[in-house]
């Protein structure tokens, strides 16, 4: 049984809930995210915030009530106070730039690589090494954090690529001429 399904999901000043038959829409200053609610789970909204309930005791509808709670808890903090994932280049001539909605990276390539910022994302660049992705959808910040990681992900002998902002990256020896 999920414990912390139990609780109430706080609700920040400035975050409205709207429950429609099986659809929740939460607004906030961040931005609005709209969600489905799985068959058995149904959401309340009280003083205290919101309530997720669940109307059977079998093991789906304890699953469905805990996750239930976690996406909508994080719906909740998106909308309030966003999401926010640092990205780092390393690597001799590696750059950055944004033209636009794109993000143009020079990485070794014989040619720059060109990446599209979908809707819902703001992707900025505060020096030529740093890229900063944001938004009040989980999901969609961490989605578009790892596309851009996967364009050159860092390698282990000497790091060079793209990785988030403390990622330790484990080095492997070179060969050695015996």
């Amino acid at each position: 049984m999920s414990r912390l399904a139990k609780k109430p999901i706080a609700l920040p000043s400035g975050v409205t809930v709207n429950v429609a038959n099986a659809s929740v829409t939460v607004r906030g200053p961040k931005g609005e995210l709209s969600w489905t609610l799985p068959a058995g789970i149904s959401v309340e909204t009280t003083p205290q915030g919101l309530m997720v309930h669940r109307s059977d005791d079998s093991a789906d509808g304890r699953r469905l009530q805990g996750t239930s709670w976690s996406v909508l808890s994080k719906m909740v903090r998106g909308v309030h106070e966003g999401y926010v994932k640092e990205l780092e280049l390393s690597g001799t001539g590696y750059k950055v730039q944004m033209q636009g909605g794109r993000v143009v990276f020079t990485l070794g390539f014989s040619h720059p690589v060109v990446f599209e910022v979908p809707a819902g994302v703001k992707v900025e660049t505060p020096d030529a090494t740093s890229i900063r992705v944001s938004g009040c959808n989980l999901q969609q910040v961490g989605d578009v954090a790892a596309r851009i990681r996967r364009i050159c992900p860092a390698e282990p002998y000497k790091g060079k690529g793209i990785r988030y902002k403390g990622e330790q990256i484990r080095r492997k020896a070179g060969k050695t001429m015996a």
